[in-house]
């Protein structure tokens, strides 16, 4: 079994987005059929925005921010990332911003056992509370000393500390959820502190611009890089409900894992059904050429891989075996790049080596893992039954009938 004559296509630069575009419209188009041109364009820039020099792509690096309203032609890519909240305090813009992250709380420190304290006059009251107040003080001015105009809580920012981060002219911003405090360190070059103290030169993270916009009417905090080359990428997507986003994001999801295929090897090759109907053609052949019962097995391997060109053609409500014998019939004159496509009248099959196209890697471990699964199952020789746990049950005394 060979995809020798199949490969139509090699990416091999992978920043070249019109090359790109065409690995990765297909996988999207399965799920996005209409919107594929758009959609790949958009996770193309996304994915080549980040690609780093040396090390291997993260898909995990392209985030997607959904966002109810207007349609998805108003989708975009932002450099950095996008967080649907409000800012806390009263800036709201920082251009130039060095970031300090913090996973605690940015409030007045609570003390890890319980104390009483015996207070007599309303002088002690006061001396009690404004000790408290400077402390907090002190901890948020040097972290304004050290250079930081924008503070990052992982966890609650107290109304005192917020007083004092406005003194300051810091802007604050909450982030509850631990994961996108640590994507937020990736995209900013900030570590994250444990405690509430001035972060060190190298602690502080940089970015171009942070502000507070509204995209329809809901509020969103943009960490937005522009100068230096930015390590994450949001899509932000707009749509009518949340279950049409939802569908975009999966679509999404499956063009960010082309991408990363095809920085592991970028050989595409015909899609529609074409590779497969290649392929069963020459396991046939082959087959043919087998001596005894060996014959049947391999015809049958074959048979199976007509079963994708089938369900394309079940699904398009075209007849699928007319479609099968159309292809095998192409086939056979050598037009190997020939595969099915539902847009084509009367035959539905044509040439698709332009604009559909598969990843080769795909279809290897496909075909590699379909193969292992049925062999295992092949191999089995034991029958496993099901039996009831507990033992025998006991026997009834005859006197309810409908119980036996």
């Amino acid at each position: 079994m060979s995809f020798t004559g199949l490969t139509c296509f090699e990416i091999k630069d992978y920043r070249n987005e019109k090359d790109v575009f065409k690995g990765i419209k297909t996988s999207v188009m399965s799920k996005q059929y209409g919107n594929e041109i758009f959609l790949s364009k958009l996770i193309s820039q996304a994915c080549i925005s980040i690609l780093p020099e040396k090390t291997t792509f993260n898909v995990d690096n392209v985030r997607v921010c959904k966002i109810l309203g207007s349609g998805l032609h108003k989708s975009e890519v932002c450099q950095g990332m996008v967080f649907k909240r409000q800012v806390e305090g009263d800036i709201t813009k920082v251009a130039e911003a060095k970031v300090a992250v913090y996973t605690y709380p940015v409030d007045a420190m609570q003390t890890e056992t319980k104390g009483t304290v015996l207070i007599k006059s309303a002088d002690e009251l006061m001396n009690f509370s404004r000790g408290e107040e400077s402390m907090l003080e002190q901890q948020i001015k040097s972290i304004a000393d050290s250079g930081a105009n924008v503070v990052v809580s992982g966890g609650k920012i107290g109304d005192m500390a917020l007083h004092f981060l406005n003194k300051y002219g810091m802007m604050g911003v909450r982030l509850p959820s631990k994961f996108d405090v640590r994507r937020l360190c990736k995209t900013v070059g900030a570590t994250a502190l444990p405690r509430l103290i001035a972060p060190t030169p190298e602690e502080l993270g940089y970015c171009d611009k942070v502000y507070l916009d509204e995209i329809g009417e809901t509020p969103v905090v943009i960490f937005k890089q522009e100068s230096k080359e930015s390590r994450i990428s949001t899509i932000v997507i707009r749509g009518s409900t949340d279950n049409l986003m939802d569908d975009i994001e999966r679509a999404i999801d499956d063009g960010v894992n082309t991408f990363k295929a095809i920085t592991k090897d970028g050989r595409l090759i015909p899609g529609g059904g074409a590779s497969e109907i290649e392929l069963a053609k020459q396991i046939t052949s082959y087959g043919e050429q087998l001596p005894g019962l060996e014959q049947y097995a391999v015809k049958k391997f074959a048979e199976a891989l007509e079963s994708l060109p089938r369900a394309l053609a079940e699904n398009s409500g075209v007849k699928p075996t007319e479609v099968i014998s159309n292809l095998y019939a192409d086939h056979q004159e050598g037009k190997v790049n020939v595969g099915f496509d539902a847009e084509v009248e009367g035959t539905s099959v044509k040439d698709v080596s332009e604009n559909i196209l598969d990843l080769y890697l795909t279809k290897y471990w496909a075909i590699k893992y379909a193969t292992n699964a049925a062999c295992t199952i092949l191999k089995v020789d034991q029958i496993i039954m099901a039996k009831p746990a507990g033992g025998p049950k006991p026997k009834s005394d005859g006197g309810d009938w409908d119980q036996d």
